[in-house]
């Protein structure tokens, strides 16, 4: 198989995305692998031209590198799962690609992406599914915060050698250790593809990504497969019973790649579960960010200037506010007297307004206090609300003076996004069970 005609899609913000597009099957598959890239490099060893000659048994397949990796522009920087979402979008709109079945291969953007955009993904299938970088109470799976930092040392010392790429392949595809051709193929695809700090960065942030939140909000066809790990299966029994309806299989063999091992049983498991889903439908719950802003001391500010004059600065204020959510792709749900409710295709951007609109509102010599939370949000009326936006309001309600709180969810899901947190400590939010842990967002 030749090498695929590299396309660039270009993001909103200018971006250019390296993607290929393979076969003309009457079913889309985005093929997203979870720690490598390397667009053109991965066809120089015959695994991936084996298996992707497969699925264009009955499949058109996409790939892409991921902005700040390989062919795709780097200037931009490593993205967060947020930005890599969009990209994704981004890529299929390029390649006319309007129900895709997603296909991760431990990568974690795709449960996001697929709750995010409902309405583009046919089906979604994951192979050795995770939910959470490191381990914790009520997660056994992955390592510990010591074994964290060992990883990333170890990928910044020794990525792109031969010895690392033994090392790891040795860890995922056990039946093929010792293969000098394979060895030297991933070596130089992890040269190729990113630099070793961006590489420990990329796992820095993986480690500190926590995605279980997100796994009840995905509403379309999910099949999760794993093969039979000497470790078990539990941590892939886990993410399915998450998923509303999710399916898991077993495969046989012990390879953590995808591509490695019995490639003809991952494929057939594939196929069969396309024949069978449906394209996702409307529904009435979507996975969005809710934030919520109030002005500090309005009723005595209100008092203190005038009807007339606060009638103005409250005019002033709205039209800020109105400018910030615009600005960041904020879509505004409701005005109560000094208060937004506004909610955002990702937690990022709402918590960027939030800073933003904080900032801007000192101009009129007033304060706010803003919340933000990520869930699943219930359409009432024609409006997003149900938990997701009480508990982002009493979480806004909760936060000081010109102090952004978010919850733990929204710190979760801004790994790598350059937003940094500090512990604002546990608390009950009122008519909301259980106790809730906060972060304000550090200046």
């Amino acid at each position: 198989m030749d090498v695929p005609e590299t396309r660039y899609a270009t993001s909103a913000d200018g971006v250019h995305i390296a993607y290929h597009v393979v076969g003309d099957g009457p079913v889309d598959i985005l093929w997203l692998h979870s720690f490598n890239g390397g667009l053109e490099l991965q066809w120089e060893h015959p695994l991936i031209p084996a298996l992707t000659k497969k699925l264009n048994a009955f499949a058109r397949v996409i790939r892409h590198d991921m902005r700040g990796t390989g062919l795709s522009d780097r200037y931009a920087g490593l993205p967060d799962l947020e930005t890599e979402a969009r990209d994704i979008l981004t890529v299929l709109d390029s390649a006319g690609s309007r129900s895709t079945v997603i296909v991760s291969a431990g990568n974690m953007v795709a449960p996001l992406f697929t709750a995010l955009y409902p309405s583009r993904v046919r089906a979604l299938c994951l192979f050795d599914p995770t939910a959470r970088g490191t381990s914790e109470e009520g997660y056994p799976w992955g390592v510990n915060e010591e074994g964290a930092r060992a990883g990333v040392e170890a990928v910044r010392a020794g990525w792109g050698t031969d010895a690392y790429a033994a090392e790891f392949m040795g860890e995922v595809t056990p039946s093929m250790v010792g293969d000098r051709e394979l060895v030297r193929w991933y070596a130089r695809l992890q040269r190729h593809w990113v630099a070793p700090g961006d590489a420990a960065e990329l796992l820095r942030r993986t480690y500190q990504t926590d995605i279980r939140d997100v796994l009840p909000s995905i509403g379309v066809p999910t099949l999760c497969l794993v093969r039979e790990f000497e470790e078990g299966t539990e941590e892939a029994a886990y993410v399915a019973s998450a998923i509303p309806g999710a399916t898991l299989v077993t495969l046989p063999g012990s390879e953590h790649y995808s591509a490695a091992g019995d490639q003809d049983s991952l494929v057939a498991a594939i196929r069969d579960f396309i024949g069978m889903a449906p394209r996702a439908s409307a529904s009435d719950r979507e996975l969005r960010a809710v934030l919520f802003t109030d002005i500090v001391g309005s009723t005595e500010t209100a008092f203190r200037l005038g009807a007339d004059v606060w009638k103005g600065l409250l005019e002033r204020h709205h039209a800020l506010v109105r400018a910030e959510l615009a600005s960041f792709g904020g879509a505004e749900v409701d005005t109560a007297g000094d208060g937004f409710y506004a909610t955002f295709a990702g937690p990022a951007g709402a918590v960027r307004c939030a800073e933003a609109i904080t900032r801007k509102v000192r101009e009129l010599d007033l304060e706010i206090r803003a919340g933000v939370h990520v869930g699943e949000c219930e359409v009432i009326d024609g409006r997003l609300g149900g938990p997701t936006a009480a508990i982002g309001a009493r979480v806004g309600a909760l936060a000081a003076p010109s102090e952004v709180l978010v919850s733990q969810t929204v710190r979760d899901l801004t790994a790598g996004s350059g937003l940094t947190f500090e512990d604002a400590g546990e608390h009950e939010l009122k008519g909301v069970p259980d106790r809730w842990h906060l972060y304000r967002l550090a200046s």
